[in-house]
């Protein structure tokens, strides 16, 4: 076991690490130029599932929720569910996903990136 885990202090460390990150993203703007471009995307020509995550997050912010789910629908959702879970952790009662909960997670990512990137679900693509 780490340190930081035996004294309790891990999820402090880690929501000082996502503030931090989203501190980033309010300052530097993934909208412009200058970051780098999904691989997958940049290869395949295919948008991932996590194609346009850092410009929803970006969003979400300033505040933007709608600006947020036209960039990446899964970002916001995801973000109350991480929050719940890390409330949780500092309850001292985590999440622990089950198997069908990590399937669900897997079929619903490769669902959305199928649908993404069909012209039925064009307005899923960032």
């Amino acid at each position: 076991m780490n340190t930081a885990s035996r004294t309790g202090s891990a999820p402090l460390v880690l929501a000082g690490a996502v503030i931090a990150g989203f501190a980033m993203l309010r300052i530097r703007d993934p909208h412009v130029a200058g970051y780098i471009a999904c691989p997958f995307h940049a290869v395949t020509g295919l948008w991932c599932p996590l194609c346009g995550g850092l410009r929803a997050a970006a969003d979400l912010t300033h505040g933007d929720v709608l600006a947020s789910l036209s960039s990446n629908v899964l970002v916001a959702p995801a973000v109350v569910v991480a929050v719940l879970a890390w409330f949780a952790w500092v309850a001292r009662r985590p999440p622990r996903p089950g198997r069908s909960a990590v399937w669900a997670i897997v079929l619903g990512a490769l669902a959305f990136t199928v649908a993404r990137n069909t012209d039925w679900g064009a307005w899923l693509a960032p």
